[in-house]
């Protein structure tokens, strides 16, 4: 039998940032890929994937915004989840650093500038922008026009006020993978530790030759550890394979 999951991407993402990764799981999981372009706020977005879910019990996995979701879930309805994977995520709240870039990028978008946001945030979400795979770069650039202003305003503004999740940390007891690029920028790996040492059991994964946007950059490194977290086969990386997959 597949393993249900339910995959939650992040920030300006679709699909496409995780369909590389169902690829390389070859057939083995059931995967449903949640909407979160429509609510402007974590706790909405939660109701809505337990709401909209196609089973009543899954494995989690949450990139980025979508590990906020997915930790948000895991305090509303634990019991929903069979296993949790957090992925270039962190369960601390924005510093005041951070929350003033997200403004200024909110006001490129307002100002109708959306390609603007997706340029400045090109240096930060991949490992290097000298040697990374140009169709990821086009990639980011249409993901980030299809979610369009509307949605990123909303997402933008559901994580700047966003709750500190690290108290509940310790109150998730099922099996947890905890999985980051080791050139992160926006949630750097000492964070991914710091959620690992709280969860009980939980494995970390640093992921070489990636930054933020692990599943695209590596997506056969994802997908090996996430097979290991679901206990089912992968498949293997082709010698032949490039650094996008």
């Amino acid at each position: 039998m597949k393993a249900p999951v339910v995959f939650l991407p992040g920030l300006h993402a679709t699909d496409a940032v995780w369909l590389p990764v169902i690829e390389r799981l070859d057939g083995r999981v059931d995967p449903w890929i949640a909407d979160l372009t429509l609510d402007d706020s974590i706790s909405a977005m939660a109701a809505r994937v337990l709401a909209d879910a196609p089973r009543e019990r899954f494995a989690l996995a949450g990139h980025s915004m979508g590990g906020y979701v997915a930790l948000e879930i895991m305090r509303s309805a634990p019991e929903r989840i069979e296993r949790l994977a957090l992925l270039n995520t962190q369960a601390r709240p924005d510093t005041a650093e951070a929350s003033e870039r997200r403004r200024a990028l909110i006001e490129l978008a307002q100002a109708g500038r959306l390609d603007e946001v997706a340029e400045r945030l090109i240096p930060v979400v991949f490992d290097s922008v000298e040697i990374v795979d140009p169709k990821l770069i086009a990639l980011h650039r249409n993901m980030v026009r299809t979610v369009g202003a509307e949605a990123f305003l909303r997402q933008q503004r559901a994580i700047m006020d966003r709750i500190d999740s690290r108290p509940s940390l310790s109150a998730i007891h099922c099996p947890t993978l905890v999985l980051c690029g080791v050139h992160d920028l926006l949630t750097p790996p000492d964070r991914h530790e710091a959620m690992a040492a709280a969860i009980a059991g939980a494995k970390l994964v640093v992921v070489q030759g990636a930054g933020h946007f692990s599943p695209l950059e590596r997506p056969y490194e994802v997908a090996f550890a996430l097979a290991n977290w679901l206990q089912v086969d992968a498949e293997q990386e082709r010698p032949s394979a490039g650094r996008s997959g």
